[in-house]
């Protein structure tokens, strides 16, 4: 407010002049306008501009007053403003949420005057289109605000001064537009500010009134109906007890899915004015991906009701991708399955048939699986760090793709075979070692088949098997 300055508005003007003048607007102005000029200063308004723009011509202006919500509350604002602005020689201006006027009444003589800045409809009366001002000003602080004289930004503007109070939506608490009375500098009281805030908080109670009678009439229609009533807008009406989902949730477009407070999903179905919100019945998981490729046999992968038998090298990418779970880039996929005999376009057409019996599971850039994999390779891995020799050791039907010559499989099947005696041979039982003795590298293992020896009766014919394989050796 201008209170503590009114008594010398020459002294004030003076130092608004010096501010002005000055490479450091502070502590000329008041803050609240000191910090206006900043951001009229980063928006780049110049300080030659004289007039405001033009946003709405005279064949729009008509129609955007008639869609825009303030059209209803005319008579209220009006009413209360006009004759005060006629009687004092000053205008009343009413503009939408952007600053853009809509309409104007007033003093015949100052509404010509106020033309030629283009204080008048259609025009544009944003902070970052003229500067510092009542109505631009007001609607970036979203509170009433006055602009004396020279703490207008632009020297155009410097013989008015303007109060402006923006009117909120209480539906949305979103800015619908300000309301503003303007008249040359010293005709124009500090005091009119209140005015304008007092005629905003009417608009405001109006526009509440209308809010709860279309909520007690969705409010009606709703009795007896499942799920959480929402306006329009996104407010929650009822059918929330607990509150959980707060004051309002966010509503995108018509109806559809919208994300909750918790996370989850809601699904909003348009109910009258509004709609019902429910959560989703929770989708299926989908199936993961089988691979089987401990075995001598032909390797395979499930992925729901489809088996399918696999060419050695649509195993080895399936296997280098479930051993690499965030993703490989084709030069890595490539080295790992062909050394550095690798070439990404030969890679590219193997992932191209691969993908036409699996869809979009196999991802590129990177090249990852977007499946949850059962691997019997990475769960025998999981098993052998807990030593459960037992389960191990069933689960192992052979060598992880015994035929692969891909460096990497290569490297890991070996680890594997590695990893698997070594446990056997510690912690495994005498069941365990002759589970191992029946697979393709355990026929012949000299140290599984001595163990077996020892630890089984003579007359086992398990132990007199392990050593007639001896023997033969």
């Amino acid at each position: 407010m201008l209170t503590h300055v009114t008594a010398d508005l020459d002294e004030y003007s003076r130092r608004l002049r010096n501010a002005h003048e000055s490479d450091a607007p502070y502590p000329g102005p008041r803050p609240e306008i000191s910090e206006s000029w900043g951001r009229s200063f980063q928006a780049g308004v110049s300080m030659q501009t004289a007039v405001a723009p033009l946003v709405y011509d005279s064949g729009t202006v008509g129609d955007v007053r008639r869609s825009h919500p303030l059209d209803p509350l005319l008579p209220t604002i009006t009413g209360a403003l006009r004759r005060m602005a006629d009687e004092t020689a000053h205008i009343m201006v009413i503009t939408d949420a952007g600053g853009g006027i809509l309409w104007r009444d007033g003093h015949a003589a100052t509404m010509r005057m106020a033309d030629r800045v283009g204080l008048a409809d259609g025009h544009l009366w944003a902070e970052g289109s003229v500067g510092t001002n009542g109505i631009g000003t007001a609607l970036v602080a979203r509170k009433p605000v006055h602009v004396y004289s020279e703490e207008h930004l632009l020297p155009a503007l410097h013989v008015w001064s303007c109060s402006g109070a923006p009117i909120v939506d209480p539906d949305t608490d979103q800015v619908l537009g300000c309301i503003d009375v303007s008249g040359l500098s010293r005709s124009l009281h500090p005091a009119t500010v209140a005015l304008v805030g007092t005629v905003a908080r009417l608009a405001e109670s109006q526009l509440a009134l209308r809010m709860y009678e279309r909520d007690r009439v969705l409010r009606e229609a709703f009795r007896h109906r499942g799920g959480v009533l929402i306006s329009s807008t996104g407010r929650v009406l009822a059918g929330d007890p607990d509150g959980r989902l707060g004051n309002r949730i966010a509503v995108p477009g018509p109806g559809g899915y919208t994300v909750l407070p918790d996370g989850a999903l809601g699904l909003l179905e348009p109910f009258h004015d509004g709609f019902l919100l429910f959560r989703p019945p929770a989708a299926a998981d989908p199936p993961p991906l089988r691979l089987t490729f401990l075995n001598d046999g032909a390797p395979t992968a499930q992925y729901g009701e489809r088996t399918l038998l696999l060419s050695p090298r649509h195993a080895e990418i399936l296997a280098l991708l479930a051993l690499h779970p965030h993703g490989l880039t084709g030069e890595q996929l490539s080295y790992y399955l062909y050394g550095d005999e690798g070439n990404p376009s030969t890679l590219r057409a193997e992932i191209h048939r691969l993908r036409a019996q699996f869809g979009g599971i196999v991802e590129a850039k990177p090249y990852r699986l977007n499946a949850r994999v059962e691997a019997d390779f990475l769960a025998l891995k999981d098993l052998l760090a807990t030593r459960r020799t037992t389960a191990a050791v069933t689960l192992y039907g052979g060598p992880l793709l015994p035929r692969s010559e891909s460096p990497e499989l290569r490297r890991e099947r070996d680890e594997l075979e590695i990893q698997l005696r070594g446990c056997l041979l510690a912690y495994g039982t005498p069941e365990d070692l002759w589970t191992y003795a029946q697979t393709l590298n355990g026929r012949e293992d000299f140290e599984v088949l001595e163990q077996l020896t020892q630890d089984l009766p003579a007359h086992d014919p398990r132990a007199l098997a392990a050593r007639s394989r001896l023997t033969l050796d």
